[in-house]
């Protein structure tokens, strides 16, 4: 909502992105409009077209829009289109160039991501298009619509994530044939239609692999190996590599690429990928590999994406004592989150029973010579404290629920 708010007037296409059924068109069509009411603009000013609906079958002609638009602009006030299900229009890029053209007209725009996706809307729409994404419900947004028993929410959420029609589902069988029906019915078969993906299996095969193995690094390469050894089924890493940027695009998958810390510079070896949302992903293995562990790191990722950050996978060189010989190894920080002049490096642990565990966590963060901010979340509701090394841990709950707090601390 702030992201629209900040966007009016600036000349630009507004287009919410995001995956399916995450809330892109209750935003526009219920959110905002609602709040450009309270701002005092008129209804007849408010312009809203859902193009997936049979009624408005004629205005998927891009000049038949057009016309309507001219019957509905009347004066030099201005006008706020909201289009839903922008692919259904022919040519709609030609048809959204010309309300750019309008100086008192201001467009809004969701699509379907198996038909609109991220890089078509950075192709068609460079310098003129502003991409709003939307993520699934936070854990702090279910919670509050939820309510009830926090580590119970925290159970619910760990096992069918966000999507917001799951808070009208009762019952588990419920919400698992609603992610199930999504994934195989919505996801897959856009998927396979729009990119024309003729081994299905396969495609669904690595889904699943991914799925399995989120927080792992992994390439098309490794991913090859794993199906030719473990499932003997013989995929070549191009058309891996393939199938892994149809999941990107449809925002199913998000990528965290590995990041030399002291060299700083990518290395490109090893990614890492993460669900958009994780209960697609527990879908994706049948419910059957829920290691909360994986979960939570995947849930952090989310929430530090969802609030603006680019997050990669840090890389720290280091000499360590491995019995008689001094090795140099690559250890790992779990996330580097950036925003503009911000950084953390921070580590996800669902449990720091004692000083050895502890001494494993923090021995990356240890090498890194820099003054960012060192943060270890952990699974549980402590008060946040700085422990004698300087670094910040943290329980999940306050991570999660308090947005400003590694700010403020």
């Amino acid at each position: 909502m702030n992201q629209l708010i900040d966007g009016r007037h600036n000349n630009l296409i507004k287009i919410v992105t995001g995956i399916r059924r995450s809330g892109k068109t209750f935003l526009l069509f219920n959110l905002f409009s609602k709040y450009l009411h309270d701002e005092g603009i008129d209804d007849n000013h408010i312009i809203k077209i859902a193009l997936d609906d049979r009624k408005n079958v004629k205005l998927c002609n891009p000049d038949s829009i057009l016309e309507y638009f001219d019957s509905k602009f009347i004066d030099d006030k201005m006008y706020y289109v909201l289009i839903d299900e922008i692919q259904m229009l022919d040519d709609f890029v030609g048809v959204l160039n010309s309300l750019l053209h309008r100086h008192n007209v201001d467009t809004y725009v969701t699509g379907s991501n198996s038909k609109f996706l991220s890089k078509d809307v950075a192709t068609e729409f460079r310098g003129r298009g502003d991409e709003i994404h939307i993520y699934p419900l936070s854990f702090a947004e279910y919670f509050n619509a939820v309510g009830g028993d926090m580590y119970e929410c925290w159970s619910e959420y760990c096992t069918y994530g966000g999507l917001p029609q799951l808070l009208i589902l009762k019952g588990d069988k419920k919400k698992e044939e609603f992610l199930l029906g999504i994934q195989k019915t919505v996801y897959l078969k856009d998927l396979v239609e729009r990119c024309i993906i003729k081994n299905q299996d396969e495609f669904q095969e690595l889904l699943n692999v991914i799925a399995s193995c989120i927080g792992s690094p992994c390439n098309p390469n490794k991913l090859a190996n794993t199906f030719k050894s473990v499932k003997n089924i013989t995929i070549d890493s191009k058309t891996i590599s393939k199938y892994l940027s149809y999941m990107e695009d449809a925002f199913l998958i998000e990528k965290s690429m590995r990041y030399d810390i002291k060299g700083k510079k990518y290395i490109g070896t090893l990614s890492k990928y993460y669900f958009q949302d994780i209960g697609l992903r527990n879908a994706a293995t049948g419910f059957r590999q829920i290691e909360e562990s994986h979960i939570m790191e995947n849930i952090i990722y989310n929430e530090l994406r969802s609030r603006g950050f680019r997050v990669d996978v840090g890389l720290v060189e280091a000499w360590q004592q491995d019995n008689d010989k001094r090795q140099r190894r690559q250890l790992e920080v779990d996330f580097v989150a950036e925003q503009g002049s911000l950084r953390y490096y921070i580590q996800s642990v669902l449990m720091m029973p004692d000083n050895e565990k502890k001494e494993q966590e923090i021995a990356s963060l240890k090498k890194i010579n820099d003054a960012f901010k060192r943060i270890i979340i952990v699974k549980s509701n402590m008060k946040p404290y700085y422990d004698d090394n300087g670094f910040l841990i943290m329980g999940l709950f306050e991570f999660l629920l308090k947005p400003e707090i590694m700010d403020n601390l």
